[in-house]
């Protein structure tokens, strides 16, 4: 076998072996990124507050330190609520205060939508992250005579997180920041159930 054979021959192999290893390792990908923040964060579905994920120190007493997100501003209090759309819209609702809030809702690429208290209506802000159907349906459903104020997202994924973020301008306000964040409402938001007389006995 001549050298330019050989050497079309190694090659092959090569590009054989690096496909399969590719193949592989994107294969495996699931069974060890169990500790990436998307999954981390699917701790907090069965739960109707967020999950703080970065407590602020309270009167001496350090936060706790926390394992899977880089540390953040050291006077920023953090908190996560996963969603999954197919059992209903996710809402996420927050009552202003004094202290700086925001939300920025990720899927896994990333942050697709983020406001401010600076959107609140009344002292209240409301989101209510939803499928393209169920921001249909709830359309097709709405009563012309009355308002709505909710902030309506459409969700490019089914699954996802919301990341609520409070801000303490001094450390006294450490426990506020750290309180108005378990504040905030995660709630499947669930179609009223009828009444009258066309209401189906409960089961």
């Amino acid at each position: 076998m001549s050298t330019r054979s050989r050497f079309i021959l190694a090659t092959l192999c090569a590009l054989v072996l690096a496909g399969i290893v590719h193949i592989v390792t994107v294969r495996a990908i699931p069974y060890f990124a169990e500790g990436d923040a998307f999954s981390q964060a699917r701790k907090s579905e069965s739960l109707d507050h967020p999950l703080r994920i970065h407590s602020l120190a309270v009167a001496g007493t350090p936060a706790p330190p926390e394992e899977w997100l880089p540390v953040p501003d050291p006077a920023v209090a953090v908190g996560v609520c996963a969603y999954d759309l197919e059992d209903g819209p996710m809402r996420v609702s927050a009552r202003v205060s004094s202290l700086n809030l925001s939300i920025a809702v990720h899927n896994r690429k990333g942050a697709f939508y983020a406001v401010t208290d600076q959107a609140a209506v009344r002292g209240s802000l409301d989101l209510v992250i939803m499928t393209r159907a169920q921001f249909d349906e709830a359309l097709a459903s709405a009563d012309e005579n009355q308002v709505n104020r909710d902030v309506r997202i459409i969700a490019p994924d089914r699954e996802g997180f919301a990341v609520v973020r409070v801000i303490a301008g001094l450390p006294s306000q450490n426990a506020m920041a750290n309180e108005a964040v378990d504040a905030v409402s995660c709630s499947i938001d669930a179609p009223d159930e009828p009444t009258g007389p066309d209401a189906k006995p409960g089961g």
